[in-house]
């Protein structure tokens, strides 16, 4: 069991939004706010100090269309496309539908179209420029459960030996749209989206502005670049399995109207399945930002 939604830390700085924090690992609800009004530069800039702060907020009560979460994105930068088809064949939207309803009948199900989100991940890994910030807009929740659980990736980082950060300073990792597709068990990677989203690598150890470091792991990794394929992955495997540990994790638990900013560059994610799926809608509207080159 996660860390529950509750923190002896105090908030850092003051905001012109109330703020209560959740937890110490990570996690802020904001009150108060309409994220329907147009968001100031000072507001914006508040929002961003949040986020830096917790890692992850939520803004309680919002009532988006897709157009408004759109507009309110766009604060922050170039919205991502997606690389994923639906079962028509045609892309995500920009506003992307993540659920666990079947595409061709509209019920819940077991086994959603497409079911990566419950693998611990940071989002668009397998991009060259990976996303800076996700945003998930609860629609429909389930009475208990369907979580998101959230792992601070700074925390597991100084977790760490000195022998083994020194050991990791420098490795690189190879991360593709067809390790995760071969990693979730989803359907293959199609030709034209090899094509789309080659395999990049990125540095298994993320150093940040502030001089902060933190592990940069997930579903979307291959294999560690220079290194025996198995040897690799196995480490890899073990890094993220102590990384996700419960001391370095915080539960979200979702309330219908959550509008939920989250740091993709120092966290990983996964949902979690821990509700009747047959019997209850889970429905989030999802738009990411783009970040920067990580180093």
């Amino acid at each position: 069991m996660a860390l529950q939604t509750t923190a002896t830390a105090t908030v850092s700085r003051t905001y012109p939004f109330s703020v209560r924090r959740l937890s110490d690992v990570a996690g802020a609800e904001i009150s108060g706010v309409d994220l329907r009004d147009p968001v100031s530069a000072e507001m914006r800039d508040a929002i961003m100090a949040a986020l830096e702060e917790f890692h992850v907020i939520a803004f309680r009560d919002q009532n988006l269309t897709k157009d408004e979460q759109q507009a309110f994105t766009l604060n922050f930068g170039e919205i991502e496309g997606h690389v994923g088809r639906l079962n028509s064949g045609e892309k995500y939207p920009i506003v992307h539908t993540v659920t666990n309803l079947d595409e061709k009948t509209g019920l819940p199900t077991e086994t959603p179209t497409t079911h990566g989100n419950y693998f611990w991940h940071t989002d668009k890994s397998y991009h060259d420029v990976p996303s800076l910030l996700t945003m998930l807009h609860a629609i429909q929740t389930p009475p208990e459960g369907g979580d998101t659980l959230f792992a601070n990736m700074l925390m597991a980082y100084e977790a760490l030996s000195d022998a083994e950060k020194q050991a990791l300073d420098g490795m690189r990792a190879v991360h593709s749209w067809e390790a995760n597709r071969l990693n979730t068990g989803n359907t293959p990677a199609s030709e034209e989206q090899k094509r789309e989203r080659p395999p990049v690598n990125h540095p298994i150890v993320r150093t940040h502005e502030n001089g902060r470091k933190s592990l940069y792991l997930g579903v979307h990794i291959g294999h560690v670049e220079g290194m025996d394929y198995e040897a690799g992955r196995a480490m890899l495997a073990d890094l993220l399995d102590r990384a996700t540990a419960e001391p370095f994790v915080y539960r979200h638990a979702w309330k219908v109207g959550d509008l939920t900013l989250w740091d993709n560059c120092v966290l990983v994610h996964r949902a979690d399945r821990n509700y009747e799926m047959t019997a209850h809608p889970r429905v989030l509207h999802r738009t990411a930002v783009l970040g920067v080159v990580p180093v």
